[in-house]
């Protein structure tokens, strides 16, 4: 078992937000938000006096054992008393797939953006991140089928064609989280991470069984849930037409008279996805979608930092915190 703090707002440094999502999401470019994002992010954390995490930049990574210590950095080691490595090119801590629903039930929004924006957002900041870190970082996007995957890679280009496809406009109807979580499961051999950003407003009785077989094969799993605001709080006051986005079904319905159920219902399924994720040793994260994407970061790091970069560097005595 994992432990997770009981406020997750408690465990988060308190920093200025560089950029509210209101305001991120009238940029048009996927990129650039992130850019903003990750660059805020990493400056508010140089400047803050909170030192959870571990973050190790471009230029080294930590020693292991069978590492050439011919590229040892001696300078490094005598101000700091730790032992690092000069990193190459093509060196990666970390493989990472992000998985993101882009059913259409990721089109509702309330606020200025859908839930869908907000996502795409998320995943472009996190393989932003992830590529300044030179981690390797994948793609896959599903509706009721698969629509795109790109494998995890860190080479010239890699990025360009992830933002690319994330810029891809979306139109899928129903939501199938199976499909993708077994193709994950199947093609990728290599232990990392896996990041799966969706709503879950579907069925999720097999949800477990997919989660656990990447929890078998050593991949360290992620579930990032993104609501819309009202989703949570049912906040509606007069009579509405409802339609359901993804069966095309339409429901007249009085909120008042309809809150209470719909909340105990809401809560039933909330605390089944959270059940799974603590069975599994899942990491699960909740987000509206006004909430800022530095802690959306915050919280993968956060989960980065307690599970450990990889699992040989968790066993080297050697290994330490920045």
């Amino acid at each position: 078992m994992i432990d997770r703090p009981t406020n997750r707002a408690q465990a988060r440094p308190k920093r200025e937000i560089v950029a509210d999502p209101h305001t991120l999401m009238r940029i048009k470019s996927l990129q650039v938000r992130a850019r903003i994002v990750v660059e805020g992010f990493l400056t508010g954390l140089h400047r803050s006096p909170y030192h959870g995490f571990s973050v190790e930049f471009t230029e080294y990574r930590q020693y292991s054992p069978g590492d050439d210590l011919r590229y040892l950095d001696w300078r490094l080691l005598a101000r700091s008393d730790r032992y690092y490595v000069k990193r190459f090119e093509d060196e990666t801590n970390l493989r990472c797939h992000i998985l993101l629903d882009l059913s259409r039930s990721m089109d509702y929004g309330t606020v200025d953006y859908t839930k869908a924006e907000y996502g795409k957002t998320l995943a472009a900041t996190l393989a932003y991140f992830l590529n300044r870190q030179r981690d390797a970082v994948g793609l896959l996007t599903f509706d009721e089928t698969i629509d795109t995957y790109l494998p995890a890679r860190f080479q010239f280009g890699a990025l360009a064609r992830l933002m690319s496809a994330l810029e891809r406009p979306t139109g899928g109807k129903g939501t199938d989280i199976n499909q993708p979580l077994e193709q994950t499961a199947r093609i990728v051999r290599k232990r990392g991470w896996v990041i799966l950003i969706s709503d879950l407003l579907t069925d999720i009785e097999s949800l477990e069984k997919h989660l656990g077989a990447l929890r078998t094969q050593g991949h360290e799993v992620i579930l990032m849930r993104v609501l819309d605001p009202s989703e949570k709080d049912f906040e509606f006051s007069d009579a509405t037409l409802f339609h359901d986005m993804e069966s095309g079904r339409e429901l007249y319905v009085d909120p008042k008279a309809a809150r209470s159920q719909y909340l105990e219902k809401f809560q039933q399924h909330a605390e089944q996805i959270e059940s799974i994720c603590n069975s599994l040793g899942v990491d699960l994260c909740e987000l509206t979608t006004d909430t800022p994407l530095e802690l959306a970061l915050f919280d993968f790091l956060n989960a980065r930092q307690r599970r450990g970069r990889t699992a040989s560097r968790s066993r080297n005595p050697m290994a330490g915190g920045v």
